[in-house]
Parts: structure tokens; sequence; C-alpha cells
């Protein structure tokens, strides 16, 4: 029917509504949010296991593509809601797939938590204690290499350097009481 020049459309599952040559028509898409929404939301519902959140985005988009396809939608079907629930039905199924494909998203905040070690203090600290043991003699050198860095136990330390292991015990204290002087006067304190 024409009506100055606009052609006026019956909006399928109810009321009229004028439609100009191009753009969709703002109230058939209001009449159709009114109409569709609320029961579409429900059946959204039940496809998303009660998302309440992900449910209305879904309808959203529903609706977003059913107002950039008004202009294909036919105006004698009886009602649109077969149609919106196809849609809807297919965003839940593209959505469901397309999460499967991509791999599982985390939530970073508990590596802020962890403590990232800064290069540049743990290169210093190796220089400074370098530096400091350079500072001690050979034998307690040797002996704070062979049990700290090397990991060697007193007895092992003793077999590696062939002395007994009570020279190793007392070496390990002296040596630790000097090394701790030394980055004292380095300004490193305990």
């Amino acid at each position: 029917m024409r009506k100055d020049g606009v052609v006026t459309e019956e909006h399928p599952g109810g009321g009229g509504a004028a439609r100009g040559t191009g753009a969709p028509d703002e109230e058939l898409m209001r009449a159709l949010y009114q109409e569709h929404a609320g029961p579409l939301l429900g059946f959204v519902l039940h496809l998303v296991a009660g998302d309440r959140q992900r449910a209305e985005d879904v309808v959203q988009e529903t609706l977003v593509r059913a107002w950039r396809n008004i202009h294909r939608l036919d105006p004698a079907a009886r009602s649109l809601r077969p149609w919106l629930v196809t849609v809807a039905r297919r965003i839940v199924i593209d959505d469901h797939r397309s999460s499967r494909a991509r791999p599982h998203e985390v939530d970073p905040s508990p590596l802020e938590l962890l403590p990232a070690e800064d290069e540049l203090d743990r290169a210093l600290r190796l220089m400074t204690i370098s530096e400091a043991l350079g500072d001690l003699s050979g034998a307690h050198r040797e002996i704070i290499v062979e049990t700290y860095f090397k990991g060697r136990t007193v007895n092992e330390a003793a077999v590696e350097l062939g002395i007994p292991a009570g020279t190793v015990r007392s070496r390990v204290f002296y040596a630790l009481r000097s090394l701790r002087l030394a980055l004292e006067e380095r300004g490193v304190t305990s």
C-alpha cells in the first residue's frame, strides 16, 4: 500500500510499519524487540546453561542481524520468531565452536603477584659476591666454591680437596665470616 510515497508493509507478527526505500525502519525494530526479545532471551538462556550475560549478548546480536537483514525478511510471514530462534541458535553454536578452536584463556592476575627477578640486580649481586670472594684467601675461596656453589656436602668436599672433614667444617666457618666482612665493606648488609 502506498501512502505519501512510502511503502507500508505489515510487520510479521503484528502491527504495520512504514519503511523508506533504503534504511530499516526504527519502529519495526522496536516492535520486533518488544515482541520477541523476552521469549528469545528465555530460549537462549537454556542454550547457554543459564549464563544471563552471554544470553543477553546473543539476543542483542540476533536482533542486530535482524536489523541488518530487515530488507530480506518476508513481510508476509506470520512471525519472525522461528527465524530469530534459528539465528540465535547458530550464534551460540558458532561461539561454542570458536571457543573450542582457540586456547583456553587464563586470568593473568595471579602472575602479577609473582615477583619477577630483576636481571640487573642479579648481575650486580653476582659481581659484588665475586669481588668479595676475591678478597678471601685461596683456601677459604676454594671451600666456599666447593660447598656453596657446587653444592657438595662436607664429606664430599673433604674427598674432593683431599683434606679431613673437620678441616672443611673449620674452613667453611672462617670463610663465611671473612666473606660476610668483605660484603659488609661493599655495603651489603644481612
